[in-house]
């Protein structure tokens, strides 16, 4: 049956159009002359023409039925040629011959409406595997494409086009992805360095050495007393009272060849204390006292040295793309460079007085932390050179691993949408061969009915009954008579003397007698195998010129074939009427009694 009819941009129909919708198997249509009518019924009758590209016909479950289409385009189709084309019905047949072919009918009308639920079924697994697309598509393209789109665009390119494309290379990288796991920051950190412009090789940071300088502070000799020789008989007084260092300094104002003390001012510097004093600062002290000199200028250079070196080196990294981490690189350096200053100090409290015991900051946690910082820079920035080397390599490696990532840590809403896609298909799989069965099993009960009926079919029925219901109603001067040519079974139209009437009838009587052709035509066909098909007629105007009493005669045959309709008996499965007529659509619509039987009508 058909569904809806819509009607655009053609004769008196604009870009909006018209729709009819919700199509029972009756349906009436009233309307004045000009109204589109026959629009309507021309386009039904020939729907592939292109001045109709703008309309549409709808078809329940896509099954398109042959359409008998009653209009002025009919009887000029059929009529004012000389003959017309027979109309083959079920001519002699005897009972057991209509009743078999009416059992393969009801068997055919049978598998048809097993057919039926089964589109119907299959239309609705449809729609929900494409509702369950159409939402995992949606879903996906927000959580995952805009989720990440900020950091991953580049690596989305070729799958962006659409959201359709998005899901389709998801679902495919689902299926096909093998790459290492990484996690996102890894991933978005890589993508700085690939995903945009093509980089650049970056050099490596200077390495510092830090082992002298730690060795410098840990020295024993920083904790070592320096004082002189103690079996000197000077020793005993000078370490009593702890002026080891004073002595010490003091013997730098000793004059050759005076005997006056540079302390008291005295004579007393005698040549056996002279003695005494050279031997008790002997030459151990004075290697002591070397080693101290040449640790604390070794210690100073060498922390001037480092300093500038990692200033210059975070300076220098501060206007570079940098891989070392200044942030954390700062505190490090800050406490290194107050550990220093304050060592420089302990270093010159050694100088001045060697006999005291001093402990020097260990700068080696700052220096290692710097190192490591440094180290793991020059390893990142490796990373990125041979990024750079293999660049092409690397992008498709990162882009494969975004989509590892992508696919993971989205699996179960994947492997969810995969499941129930799965179900719905197999579904659509197995009620989609059942379909095809019923279709198969239509055509072989067609085929046998074809053959029940090619013995059993006649054009002398249609004839005959032409011919009863025009002399029924008094039309007795004229009558339809076979007309065989080169195996071509056909029409005339006759007066009683036998000469042909067609040129001489009346409007009104060739409207009459095209109506009872086309109701004939309704139960038959000019082809003897297709007698039984369904079909649906479309009615327009069918008593234009017509009398009152032709008018009720046409209602009448019209209201029979609505009945038969109704019971879905026969080969009519659907009838649209269209008229201008308000006597004629008051007449034809209404059944029994006058009694409105709407159910299956659309009044």
């Amino acid at each position: 049956m058909i569904n809806k009819i819509s009607i655009k941009n053609i004769a008196t129909f604009d870009d909006k159009g018209i729709e009819a919708t919700d199509l029972k198997k009756i349906n009436f249509f009233y309307g004045v002359n000009g109204s589109g009518k026959t629009t309507v019924s021309n386009f039904v009758h020939e729907p592939s023409n292109p001045k109709y590209n703008d309309c549409q016909i709808e078809w329940q479950n896509d099954t398109e039925l042959k359409t008998l289409v009653y209009n002025k385009g009919f009887r000029e189709r059929n009529f004012g040629k000389g003959t017309i084309p027979g109309v083959f019905t079920l001519g002699q047949a005897t009972k057991e011959e209509i009743k078999a072919i009416e059992h393969k009918k009801e068997e055919q009308t049978k598998i048809k409406g097993e057919e039926v639920q089964k589109k119907e079924t299959l239309e609705k697994q449809t729609e929900k595997r494409r509702q369950l697309k159409e939402e995992f598509k949606e879903k996906v393209w927000q959580s995952i494409y805009k989720k990440h789109e900020e950091y991953f665009k580049e690596a989305f390119r070729g799958a962006i086009g659409s959201k359709e494309a998005f899901k389709s290379e998801l679902l495919r990288q689902y299926e096909q992805n093998d790459s290492n796991l990484k996690t996102i920051e890894e991933l978005k950190e890589n993508a700085k360095n690939i995903l945009g412009e093509r980089p650049e090789k970056i050099s490596e940071i200077p390495v510092v050495d830090f082992n002298r300088i730690s060795e410098i502070e840990t020295d024993e000799i920083w904790e070592k007393k320096i004082i002189g020789k103690s079996d000197v008989g000077i020793a005993k007084f000078i370490q009593r009272l702890n002026i080891n260092d004073w002595v010490n300094e003091g013997r730098k104002y000793l004059q050759q060849e005076d005997e006056t003390c540079p302390f008291c001012q005295q004579e007393t510097i005698t040549a056996n204390f002279r003695s005494q004093l050279e031997d008790y600062f002997d030459e151990t002290f004075s290697d002591n006292i070397k080693k101290i000199q040449e640790l604390t200028e070794g210690y100073v250079r060498l922390f001037e040295n480092i300093s500038n070196e990692l200033q210059q080196i975070e300076n220098n990294q501060k206007d570079t793309q940098t891989k070392l981490d200044l942030d954390k690189l700062s505190s490090p350096l800050k406490t290194f460079s107050s550990q220093g200053i304050n060592n420089k100090e302990l270093l010159n409290s050694k100088l001045k007085e060697p006999s005291r015991e001093i402990t020097l900051i260990n700068t080696k946690e700052q220096l290692e932390a710097i190192g490591g910082l440094i180290n793991a820079a020059n390893q990142a920035i490796q990373q990125h050179n041979n990024i750079v080397d293999n660049y092409e390599t690397e992008r498709r490696k990162l882009i494969n691993e975004i989509w590892k990532y992508l696919i993971h840590s989205n699996s179960t809403e994947i492997e969810d949408f995969l499941r129930k896609e799965k179900g719905l298909e197999k579904g659509i799989q197995n009620i989609s061969q059942d379909v095809e069965k019923l279709r198969r099993d239509y055509q072989t009960l067609d085929t046998k009915i074809k053959n029940l009926t090619k013995n059993v079919t006649s054009v002398q029925p249609s004839v005959d009954a032409i011919n009863d219901t025009l002399q029924s109603f008094g039309f007795e001067n004229f009558r339809i008579a076979p007309h065989q040519t080169d195996n071509n079974h056909q029409y005339v139209i006759q007066r009683e003397n036998g000469e042909l009437a067609e040129s001489t009838l009346s409007e009104g009587e060739i409207t009459f007698i095209t109506f009872l052709y086309f109701m004939q035509l309704a139960e038959g066909s000019t082809n003897e195998d297709n007698i039984t098909e369904d079909r649906v007629l479309i009615v327009d105007d069918p008593v234009s010129s017509l009398d009152s009493n032709v008018l009720f005669i046409v209602s009448t045959l019209l209201k029979e074939v609505i009945k038969a309709i109704k019971k879905d008996t026969g080969s009519v499965k659907q009838m649209i009427l269209l008229t201008h007529n308000v006597y004629f659509h008051k007449e034809v619509s209404f059944i029994n009694g006058r009694i409105k039987e709407c159910n299956d009508a659309n009044c």
